[in-house]
């Protein structure tokens, strides 16, 4: 007798690491002791993507979706939602009138192409890929496409890569098969290391058999064998299930010898990495997986003339090799009418930040940052005003409240200084302070340097200090000027992405928030507070009311004062931490 209900349990490493993994036992263990075994199934599915109310639990077939679901909870889904049909109000997103995900703001404006799969299936079950027309274009190519006719279509699709620099995927592709070569491989670039990103981590967690059915259809328009997948060892999760969605594939024949019977031959094996951020960097991968350091070489040749062991390769990430069944079971064309002119299909993007509704999402091409940001994301944190968001992560730019309806696409992002990057997108509200995030940046991509070359290694290190100085009060009008010319040297100079992109986020705060620059270098002072040597901490004596909460909580005992009398801070012994200012309330610490 079939299921005639199925609860989805996200077992994605956000909702992992909040006790997703108890909820689904107990939600098993209640299924058994209602006697409920033949009617209802428990699934653990990847990531839904609204991580901010996570654990989450979706019933199936009436799409209700619990959000913020704790293991004590199980026994009264069951109880009262699967054997009485009564679903429990209280959790429900947004109370009893938000039941299912169509009626949730959050999922209105999303698309899915890439997370198709991401929790409505068990990650860790070929049959239920197959059953959503999983290898389905895996056949389709084997048994009625040439190579060239796959080319085509995804020529046709517009598909550009999503790794970063948006490259044509076609073309990379017919380079690699039109190399002169009897060796080619395939290679999936899984080495997520942007602060803030986990797109390709999800999409690997919830739905592998995407991007293994990807390679293959690649492998066979470029004329490869043998595919690698280069992930960073710090996804657990992620390796455990592209192990199982290998060992599966190779079992059913849709890896391996004679796929499908039609002597293409195509296999995957897993490469982790130590989780060094240059090794996104083509080249740099390359050399890992040949086991070497991660260091980058200079172009040309291209990877895809001349790659791994010297033989012609294809690199694409995750999130593009996602794209490609799709593109071939519904055409070219399909793919091609969603997005804008020049950006088509979706972005999956991590809107993390000062947002109310963090998490992964996937948006049309062309959709505005003010979309992603209010509508999907609900707008900022505590009523705070929207200050900048950061695409791009380390490589992009940070863009202004004056460019909120900005399209997302490759060429909107570029015009403003910015990049669409992997998909990173932070949120800053009026309390970040632009300055120190960029140093915050900037000693990321300081510390993520091979050192090859001298314009990164040397022009970070120069870019990253004149930013402490300018953060500690010893900016000067000079540093403005420095700042320009070693980034300018850098982006000339450096022998790959990293270094040529690290000084983004600067140039395009720059250009965006000067005046906040001179307010440190001039008045040596943060307006956000946020740069400690250049906050001063006072108490209005018109507004202490001598509650003792400011002294009781400062750390180094700075401030004085007897009880219902007011209080002084001492300026000398001051460490600046901020605790009283967060204590006060009645208005009476001051921050400037």
């Amino acid at each position: 007798m079939p299921y005639s209900q199925f609860v989805l349990v996200c077992a994605g490493t956000a909702c992992d690491s909040c006790q997703s993994r108890e909820i689904y036992s107990r939600l098993t263990a209640a299924v058994r002791s209602q006697g409920l075994e033949g009617r209802v199934q428990v699934v653990r599915t990847g990531c839904f993507g609204f991580c901010a109310q996570g654990p989450v639990v979706k019933v199936l077939p009436d799409e209700t979706f619990y959000v913020q679901v704790r293991p004590e909870d199980a026994g009264e889904i069951v109880a009262e939602h699967l054997a009485k049909g009564r679903p429990v109000k209280r959790l429900l997103y947004g109370g009893a009138g938000r039941a299912a995900i169509a009626d949730i703001p959050f999922y209105q404006k999303q698309f899915r192409i890439v997370l198709r799969n991401c929790g409505v299936i068990d990650p860790e079950n070929i049959e239920e890929y197959i059953a959503r027309e999983g290898y389905e274009a895996l056949a389709t190519v084997l048994t009625s496409m040439t190579p060239e006719d796959v080319i085509e279509q995804v020529r046709i699709s517009g598909l550009r890569g999503r790794g970063g620099a948006g490259y044509p995927t076609w073309k990379k592709w017919t380079f690699t098969k039109n190399a002169d070569s009897d060796v080619k491989y395939v290679i999936c670039n899984a080495d997520e290391g942007d602060p803030g990103a986990y797109m390709d981590r999800s999409t690997l967690e919830g739905d592998p058999h995407s991007v293994l059915e990807a390679m293959a259809i690649a492998g066979y328009a470029v004329g490869a064998h043998q595919g690698y997948i280069y992930i960073r060892a710090e996804y657990p999760l992620a390796i455990h299930r592209l192990e199982v969605a290998l060992r599966q594939a190779r079992e059913l024949g849709l890896l391996g010898r004679d796929i499908l019977g039609t002597g293409f031959d195509f296999d995957v094996e897993l490469r982790l990495g130590a989780g060094a951020f240059v090794c996104g960097e083509e080249t740099a991968l390359i050399a890992s997986i040949e086991g070497h350091r991660g260091m980058p070489v200079p172009r040309p040749p291209y990877p895809a003339v001349r790659g791994l062991w010297g033989r012609p390769t294809v690199i694409n990430n995750v999130e593009t090799l996602a794209n490609i069944p799709v593109i071939i079971l519904k055409g070219g064309a399909w793919f091609a009418s969603i997005g804008t002119e020049t950006s088509k299909g979706t972005k999956v993007f991590a809107l993390t930040g000062k947002v109310n509704n963090s998490g992964l999402i996937e948006v049309p091409m062309g959709t505005t940052l003010r979309e992603i940001i209010f509508d999907i994301g609900g707008g900022i944190k505590g009523g705070k005003r929207f200050k900048a968001a950061q695409t791009g992560g380390p490589s992009g730019g940070v863009i202004p409240e004056s460019f909120l309806d900005t399209p997302i696409d490759y060429e909107s992002l570029a015009k403003l200084g910015s990049i669409m990057g992997s998909g990173g997108l932070i949120v800053m509200d009026e309390d970040d302070c632009i300055v120190d995030v960029n140093k915050f940046y900037l000693e990321f991509t300081v510390d993520e340097s091979c050192g090859k070359c001298a314009p990164c290694r040397i022009g970070g290190r120069t870019m990253f200090n004149l930013l402490t100085d300018i953060t500690e009060g010893r900016g000067t009008v000079g540093h403005i000027e420095q700042i320009h010319t070693v980034a300018h040297a850098m982006q000339k100079a450096s022998l790959c992405g990293l270094g040529q992109t690290a000084p983004n986020p600067v140039l395009s705060s720059l250009t965006y928030f000067g005046e906040e620059y001179r307010v440190h270098i001039k008045e040596k002072r943060c307006p956000s507070g946020r740069c400690r040597a250049l906050v001063t901490y006072t108490i209005l004596a018109d507004k202490c009311i001598g509650c003792t909460l400011c002294a009781r909580r400062c750390p180094v005992n700075c401030i004085r004062g007897e009880r219902r009398q007011p209080h002084v801070i001492d300026l000398s012994r001051c460490i600046k931490c901020g605790e009283c200012f967060k204590a006060c309330k009645f208005g009476a610490v001051q921050r400037s």
